[in-house]
């Protein structure tokens, strides 16, 4: 077996704590409010600015080695670039104040994911970063595709409103297959249980910050 379905079988249990939140099970059926939008979409600026940080950092301490990987994050970097301001443009289109969360702090929930992507790139191993990466695209592509159009048409917002969401639809399906062979030139045992163990730690956390955002099921549902 390659390395990718060996990295989705080791990660079920962390796939089922994150699907199981009911603030992504009612985002994907679009009943949510438009704070709540909002609010998910100020958690996502606060760790998707750091995304190029990270893979910058995780590149610098790859070693020749890992030379292909290294190309693959320039990839990552260079379609990634930027995006955090369509999250900003998003808010502001919601009725949102894009520079309150622009100069804002994430909930804590969101700072603890972020810091232990950055210690464990610093201290263990930069490959284990593409755990992160695995749980962070295959996130946004079923938001994107299954939550953005519920979303906007349950609290009436335009196209304006999602483009963070819907841009990441085709362009991380895209991402994904790219992804999936990207894994399954994995052979050596040790970076493959450190996308592991990254992927297993960011699905519990990432859980957590949605479980951080206010939602309240009775209002949303109403």
């Amino acid at each position: 077996m390659t390395f990718f379905p060996q990295l989705v079988a080791a990660t079920v249990e962390g796939q089922q704590t994150l699907a199981s939140v009911p603030q992504i099970q009612d985002g994907l059926t679009g009943q949510i409010s438009r704070e709540t939008y909002i609010a998910y979409l100020t958690e996502a600026y606060h760790h998707v600015k750091h995304t190029v940080p990270l893979m910058q950092a995780a590149r610098a301490r790859l070693d020749d080695a890992h030379d292909r990987f290294r190309h693959a994050l320039d990839e990552y970097i260079a379609e990634e670039t930027g995006h955090e301001a369509w999250i900003l443009n998003d808010i502001r289109n919601c009725g949102g104040d894009a520079e309150a969360v622009r100069n804002g702090l994430p909930r804590e929930a969101t700072q603890n994911m972020v810091d232990f992507a950055y210690d464990y790139i610093a201290k263990v191993n930069p490959m284990g970063f593409f755990g992160m990466v695995f749980v962070l695209e295959g996130t946004s592509v079923r938001l994107a595709t299954q939550g953005a159009e519920a979303v906007a048409r349950n609290l009436n917002l335009g196209p304006e409103c999602f483009s963070y969401l819907t841009s990441h639809g085709a362009l991380d399906m895209e991402h994904l297959v790219f992804f999936q062979k990207l894994m399954d030139e994995i052979e050596d045992p040790d970076d493959q249980a450190a996308i592991i163990e990254v992927a297993s730690a960011i699905f519990t956390r990432f859980a957590n910050v949605f479980r951080a955002i206010p939602h309240d099921r009775a209002v949303a549902h109403v």
